[in-house]
Formats: structure tokens, C-alpha cells, sequence
């Protein structure tokens, strides 16, 4: 699988890669692995991602694209891109596995918005701590309210208005 998912990502051969998170699809059929902790994780309100979720809000850990490598199920990957209406890997897009549905993550330009439910950490209590959110982004589009201490922004984190 050398370079077959992109020059942006870890290479499946890359000796000095050590996988710190194990991720996979519901069936297994796509794997990957990160070597690092996540740059930010956040709770998106927005209506796309409530729709593609069947769910009031997102739950995303963003990583680096060269902190990735897939190990599995490459071929199994489904692309779509919300702006164009496509089934195509055009950035920004959602990625998905096309033989269970289970929704991937989101790959941007630069970056791998994960979902950590896919990650094989144990009981949800043992959650790492840099998998937490630390904000809620688009929170003006909520269908409900959060009683938590998270900054909660009306649109991407910082921008425009702090709730």
C-alpha cells in the first residue's frame, strides 16, 4: 500500500512511524493509525454535518495529514464532496467505508478531521484527553443547548462571534 492514499499522509513502510491510535470503520474493512495526539478536537453544529450524522452535532479530532497512514482498506474508501455534489476525492470531501456506510472523516486540504468513536480506546471513559473538545463551532445552528464550559462560537472556532 506504499503512497497508494497520497504524499500528504504517513507512509504504510515508514519504520520511524509509531502508531499512538488505532481507528476502523464498523466492519474493519478500513483501518488506520495516527502517531500523534490530535492538534485541536471540536463539536460542530452545522446543519451538514447534523444531516450526514443523524445527530445534533459532530464530534471531530483534527490531525495532521502526515501523522496518518492507512493500513487497510484502501480500496474500500468512498469520497464525497458537499460543495459539488460529487462522488470524488475533491478536498475538501467526506470520506466513508463503501461496505459498511461508516462515515470516516472529513479530509480537508491539510488536515484529517477524524471521528473518535472509531478509535479503539476502550470504555468511553478512557477517552484521551486530547480527544476532548474544546469548543462548539457553528453553536447558533444548534437544535440543542449544551450546558457545558466549552467556548461556543457562532461560526469556525474564533471566527466570527464568541456565544
Amino acid at each position: 500500500m506504499k503512497n497508494e492514499f497520497g504524499p500528504d499522509y504517513a507512509d504504510v513502510d515508514d519504520l520511524d512511524f509509531i502508531p499512538k491510535y488505532r481507528a476502523r470503520c464498523h466492519c474493519g474493512a478500513v483501518q488506520y493509525e495516527v502517531c500523534g495526539d490530535p492538534v485541536d478536537a471540536k463539536l460542530c453544529h452545522c446543519l451538514n454535518c447534523q444531516k450526514l450524522h443523524g445527530a445534533p452535532m459532530q464530534w471531530a479530532a483534527i490531525f495532521h495529514k502526515h501523522d496518518v497512514r492507512m493500513t487497510a482498506g484502501i480500496e474500500h474508501l468512498r469520497f464525497f464532496n458537499s460543495e459539488r455534489q460529487r462522488h470524488e476525492r475533491l478536498l475538501p470531501c467526506k470520506v466513508s467505508c463503501g461496505r459498511c456506510g461508516t462515515l470516516i472523516a472529513d479530509e480537508g486540504r491539510r488536515m484529517w478531521l477524524a471521528f473518535p468513536s472509531l478509535f479503539d480506546v476502550g470504555p468511553a471513559a478512557n477517552v484521551p484527553p486530547a480527544f476532548r473538545p474544546t469548543c462548539h463551532i457553528f453553536y447558533s445552528l444548534r437544535v440543542i443547548d449544551m450546558n457545558d464550559d466549552l467556548p461556543k462560537w457562532s461560526g469556525h472556532k474564533n471566527h466570527p462571534d464568541r456565544l
